[in-house]
Order: structure tokens, then sequence, then C-alpha cells
């Protein structure tokens, strides 16, 4: 008999039951499954906030055992120095697709850095020169640390810049990871700088006007945008776009909320001005880098897909660790 037990998990719980390596595998496989046509398209949906929106993702991914899992997230940048609230919070519901029973509630914070940072890693892995080792990180909070972290795993990075408009916390990042990551970081209020040194850049801020343009790059750069997550968020300057190889996570989505979203409401970029999604590099249907010299673009906006792939590993380690409080919906 099937049980109708439901398990409840902490954001404690779930930063313990997902590794950094464990996500970067599961979110290759998830772009992998989805350019193979093994994978429904995910579906998202997204409500504005006068301080800030809230967003709904949700797909279908089988992986051994066909999920839906489905995300609701709250993004309001003002929280932590308003009312010392996350800026990110929600909840992540994890179902059996065959059957709809409710199988997990888990808590979505740590679920979305990870899998965020993993699909930058695996963007990396496929788009960044082999022998890169200086990165400008943008943005020094809880991304800006898991993208870094991430990276690490697929690059041999020897110095990271780091840029926040708030400098406190760019030297907190250093203070922070230097010593954990054996590597130099140095903060930098001089972001052209920074770049002109860098192979790679991730940029991972709350900005809602562009500050990355298309002069301040040395060629063979590769950027990971993150920030855009939805319509009125931009860090990339469009013209940065129309004159780099275009990646994105999913094209119809950037083209909703992302980097690309901006590009083509400037007539900067026609949709077929798309060089490829990750998941057609990663199969061999589309190219990658091709040469140093190419300035690449990663615009991810974070896909239900992702989410799937990493909240079936802490649901199932769960389970196997007994690890969460146990609900009964049906009663």
């Amino acid at each position: 008999m099937i049980s109708s037990e439901t398990i409840l998990l902490t954001r404690t719980e779930v930063a313990g039951l997902l590794s950094i390596e464990e996500a970067n595998a599961a979110v290759e496989n998830s772009f992998r499954l989805y350019a193979s046509g093994k994978a429904p398209a995910p579906g998202l949906l997204g409500v504005h906030a006068p301080e800030g929106g809230f967003h709904i993702k949700a797909g279908i991914l089988n992986l051994g055992r066909n999920y839906f899992v489905s995300k609701t997230n709250a993004n309001f940048p003002g929280n932590p120095q308003k009312n010392n609230l996350p800026t990110i919070q929600g909840v992540i519901i994890v179902s059996d697709a065959d059957n709809g029973q409710l199988l997990a509630l888990m808590d979505s914070i740590e679920i979305t850095i990870i899998r965020t940072g993993a699909a930058t890693a695996v963007a990396a892995s496929y788009l960044s020169r082999i022998n890169a080792i200086t990165i400008t990180i943008c943005g020094c909070g809880n991304q800006g640390k898991i993208s870094l972290r991430a990276i690490m795993k697929v690059r041999a990075l020897e110095k990271a810049f780091v840029y926040d408009i708030d400098e406190k916390r760019a030297k907190q990042f250093a203070s922070e990871l230097a010593n954990e990551l054996n590597i130099s970081i140095q903060p930098t209020n001089n972001l052209k700088e920074a770049l002109r040194q860098s192979e790679i850049c991730v940029t991972c801020t709350t900005s809602k006007k562009q500050f990355l343009n298309r002069d301040d790059l040395p060629p063979g750069i590769f950027i990971a945008a993150v920030g855009a997550d939805s319509e009125n968020k931009q860090e990339l300057d469009p013209a940065l776009l129309s004159n780099a190889k275009v990646v994105t996570d999913i094209t119809s989505q950037c083209a909703q909320i992302g980097e690309l979203h901006h590009a083509l409401q400037a007539g900067m970029m026609k949709l077929t001005g798309v060089h490829a999604e990750l998941g057609q590099i990663i199969i061999g249907e589309k190219t990658g880098r091709m040469n140093d010299d190419e300035i690449i673009v990663f615009d991810s906006t974070g896909t239900a897909l992702q989410d799937i792939a990493s909240a079936a590993i802490v649901y199932e380690k769960a389970i196997e660790k007994n690890i969460g409080i146990k609900l009964n919906f049906s009663k």
C-alpha cells in the first residue's frame, strides 16, 4: 500500500541534504534531458508586488521516478535592510507525477541558491576558457558565494575580484571565502579594471539598470548573467548581447524575463540571434566555445527543471535518512 505521508523539510535540513557536486551533476542532467526531448517545457508565472515580486515555476521530470515540482518564491531585495528577512523566501512542493501524491514540502531558499550556482558552473564548464584562472563576481550575497564555490569545481581558479555597491559586503565576502577556497579574493570598486583581467564574470545582483557594457569586456570572457529573473531586472547592456555569442537556459523564458528580453525590446537582437540553449550544447547538437576570443553570454533565468533535479535528491535522501516531519494532509 502506498503511504499517504508527506515530509516537511526546513532550510537547514535541505542544506544538509544537497551538496554542490550533486547539484552540478543533477542540473547538467536536467538540461540534457530537456534538450533530448525527454522532459516537457516547464511553466512560469510572475506576479509583481509593491516592494518585490513572486514567481511560480513548475515542471515534470522523470528521474527514475516521475516527479512534478512547483516552486513559489518571493523576491524582496529590500528585506535584509528593512526587516531582517531573507531576500528570497518560498516553498517547494514535490509530487508523484504519475498519481498526484504529495511527497514533500520543503523550504526553497537553499535549493534556489545551489541550483542556480550549479547552472552557472555547468555553463562555465562548456563555455568558458578551459585555462581560465581569474573571475569577477558582481554581487556579494549568497548567490555570489555559491557561484564561486560551484565554478571552482569545474575551473582551477586562482584569483577572484568581488564587486558590490555595498563595499562592506565585498570585504566580508573576501574574508569568508579566501581561506575556504584557497584563492586570492580582492574586493574592488573598479569593475572595468577587474573585468580586463578576468576570463569569467558572474553577475548576480538585484539591479534594475544595466551596469555591464560591451566596451568593458576583454576578448574571450564568459559572462553568466544570473540576476535578471523578472522583466524589470537588468544587468547587461543590450548591445553586449548583440555582439556576443548568446546561450540561454530556455530561450522562450529568457525572452520573457531575462537579459534577452531587454535586447529584444531594444531592437538589438532577434530570437534567431540566440546561438543555442545550454542543453543543446551539452548533448552536442550545437557548438560551445570555438576559440579563445569569443565573448559568450549565458542568460540564466532559472528553470523549474533545475528545481526538480535538485529537490528530487533532497527528497530521496530525506526518505533514506528518515529526516523531516511527517504529515498526512489527507486526514
